[in-house]
């Protein structure tokens, strides 16, 4: 089967076919620009000839009527000048002219008179080589003025001008596509570059960028975000590899906890407390849980690209009584109806993170609050965080040295799942001195 001549175009380079193309506009704009250039120029000389003949046979004319006509008639620019009476014989000529056959007949003098200008006539019956350029006026007495003018010189000088657009025309062209050719290739080779250094990157080398070439263009604004993407990537790769391996280094220590507890039951089972070993097991595999559950929760909001599941209207104000009900040291200070778009589970999570630690570190009682505004505060009367550590706790796995981090097995994923959740929605989280104590306040957009 023959292929089509588009498909055959386009498996093409682009630089063949952004040349063919410069090529055939530039072909098509020379060739009307050159059809252009011959009619205007035509018309042009063709005027001029016309007014020279009209100023010519308006001079005889003058003297026709005022009857001061010598023969020959005297013109100082080769005009063919005849004089015809009413009953049709020619009175005055110029020099050279036949007196006694007009150069147009009756008929033909009342149809240029009628339509008022020009027209052409072959001038060889009356042994003037080339066309001739013939005007009509009418005089007093009937007379009537024929003036001819050759224009075999303008037909010549036009011929010659359109052969010479006719053969420069190609070699303009040739000489357009090469510069085109050497152009394109040029302007393309900082793509190829680019085509070049993203062939080199592989798994083995993903830190490496590509080439920026130094032009400020649309180039130069390519390579710029491809490199921010790779940058990205690079990032995110980064924060997964850590991810798996501190993930791993928190699953040790229960997985060791839960071996150990089990081979010492197994190696002395007959003074074995088996009710003591089945809580410790069980303890071990509630830590695992629920750091499944936060792996599991960060994994799903990473691959959701930093959006909520859902996006519908959630009453954050029910979603507030129903968690802080579920904490007997949890006091509702304020709780004014709020609407959010969002998901409600996650949202419940965000809460349930904040109090888990507030809970876990308060002295007396946590206080949780929200306003109309969006603003939901929870507040406990623990020892706090310092101020150099509170940005640092929001990362994944972190644990802070002092005492309010070493939580019952927790993995530093809490607040971390708190601050991705709440960016999802569009909203801020941050941790402020309650004195004593700390306050997190999480701002979320209110619905309109």
């Amino acid at each position: 089967m023959a292929e089509s001549p588009l498909g055959w175009w386009r498996r093409q380079g682009l630089r063949f076919r952004l040349t063919v193309a410069a090529a055939a506009v530039l072909a098509l704009a020379l060739a009307l620009s050159a059809s252009v250039l011959l009619n205007v120029l035509d018309r042009a000389l063709i005027d001029t000839v016309d007014d020279t003949t009209r100023q010519q046979a308006q001079t005889v004319r003058v003297q026709a009527d005022a009857g001061t006509l010598t023969s020959p008639i005297s013109t100082h620019d080769g005009t063919i000048v005849q004089v015809i009476d009413a009953s049709g014989r020619i009175t005055h000529v110029t020099y050279g002219t036949d007196r006694l056959v007009p150069l147009l007949d009756a008929r033909a003098r009342e149809r240029v008179l009628a339509q008022g200008r020009a027209t052409f006539l072959d001038g060889r019956p009356y042994a003037i080589p080339g066309p001739l350029r013939v005007m009509v006026l009418r005089a007093d007495r009937g007379q009537t003025v024929v003036a001819a003018r050759p224009v075999g010189e303008i037909q010549t000088s036009l011929a010659v001008a359109g052969r010479v657009l006719f053969t420069g025309t190609p070699v303009l062209i040739v000489l357009l596509a090469v510069a085109s050719w050497i152009m394109i290739g040029r302007t393309l080779r900082p793509i190829t570059a680019l085509r070049t250094g993203a062939a080199e990157i592989t798994h083995t080398a993903r830190s490496r960028r590509l080439p920026v070439p130094q032009s400020h263009d649309e180039v130069h604004a390519l390579a710029t975000t491809l490199n921010g993407m790779l940058a990205r990537l690079e990032e995110a790769e980064q924060r997964q590899r850590a991810l798996v391996s501190d993930a791993a280094h928190e699953l040790r220590s229960p997985l060791a906890s839960i071996r150990l507890q089990l081979e010492v039951a197994l190696g002395h089972p007959e003074g074995q407390d088996w009710s003591e070993t089945a809580e410790g097991v069980l303890e071990d595999t509630m830590r695992l849980s629920r750091l499944a559950e936060d792996l599991l929760a960060l994994a799903r909001l990473d691959e959701r690209g930093g959006v909520p599941a859902r996006r519908e209207p959630v009453q954050l104000d029910e979603v507030v009584r129903q968690v802080t009900d579920r904490y007997a040291e949890a006091r509702l200070t304020a709780c004014e109806p709020v609407v959010v778009r969002g998901d409600a589970l996650d949202l419940s999570r965000v809460l349930t993170n904040l109090m888990d630690n507030a809970a876990r570190h308060t002295s007396s009682k946590v206080e949780v609050a929200l306003t109309a505004d969006g603003v939901l505060t929870v507040t406990d009367d623990g020892p706090g965080i310092p101020e150099q550590d509170r940005e640092r706790v929001f990362n994944r796995f972190t644990r802070l040295d002092s005492g309010r981090s070493r939580d019952e097995g927790g993995a530093g994923l809490g607040l971390a799942i708190v601050r991705e959740t709440v960016r999802a929605h569009g909203g801020t989280v941050c941790l402020e001195d309650a004195v004593p104590g700390l306050r997190a306040v999480v701002r979320l957009p209110v619905a309109r």
